[in-house]
């Protein structure tokens, strides 16, 4: 048995939603994060979910391939879609797609939305972010409490839509009971320790993504936030 809760909102600070989610069946969570002047992030995020749905629905056996094949289908049409809209320009999204099959789940990747799992009181991420800071992290050339205020810390090194050749990450890994995952975008992470992200998880009494999304607001809410809990149970 499986339990989803999902929950957006565009903050305090925006005036649009850039953005996108999806759980569609089999199985199936996204999370996109767009960026770009205008109206374009949120198209570009919304553009790579519809993909990741068409890509998907109705597969026999969906893997970290298919997971691949669909984040780069969503790229190629964001690609597509900029050279009959000009002013969409320089747009692009994260994609952080996740898919349970039986007691296993597999994973794909690009930018910084992240996925995370709670095991026994261990919240651990899964993800790694396509940022600039990550790289300096990584390098031991700053700290990670540095990278939560370092001026270029909304920089990403990879992003869907930005060229035609994209890497995508993934990965897959066994499933227990009880197990939870977590997609989110940034606009969690920046204001909502991973600690507390923990803690909500493990004590919200009702719907824990509406709960981490409220944590977001109160904190400043100076991003759009979006949060899928995925609660396993064999």
């Amino acid at each position: 048995m499986i339990q989803v809760y999902e929950a957006t909102d565009v903050g305090l600070v925006r005036k649009g939603n850039e953005d996108s989610a999806d759980v569609f069946e089999p199985a199936t969570y996204v999370v996109a994060d767009g960026m770009g002047g205008h109206v374009a992030g949120e198209v570009a995020s919304r553009m790579l979910v519809d993909s990741v749905r068409r890509k998907l629905t109705g597969t026999a056996a969906i893997g970290e391939d298919a997971l691949c094949e669909a984040i780069l289908a969503g790229n190629q049409a964001i690609l597509e879609s900029e050279k009959d809209h000009p002013d969409y320009k320089g747009m692009g999204t994260t994609a952080t797609v996740m898919h349970i099959e039986g007691n296993e789940a597999c994973w794909a990747h690009v930018g910084d939305s992240r996925l995370y799992l709670l095991r026994g009181g261990e919240m651990k991420q899964v993800t790694r972010d396509h940022s600039y800071v990550e790289e300096l992290v990584a390098e031991g050339t700053i700290t990670e409490a540095e990278a939560k205020v370092h001026p270029q810390r909304n920089y990403l090194t990879r992003a869907v839509g930005v060229q035609p050749n994209l890497t995508v990450d993934s990965g897959h890994f066994p499933l227990e009971p009880q197990d939870i995952l977590i997609l989110a975008t940034d606009g969690l992470m920046k204001l909502v320790e991973d600690e507390e992200i923990r803690q909500v998880i493990e004590s919200a009494p009702g719907d824990p993504a509406k709960e981490l999304v409220m944590r977001a607001l109160n904190a400043g809410g100076n991003d759009n936030v979006t949060v899928i809990v995925v609660v396993y149970d064999s």
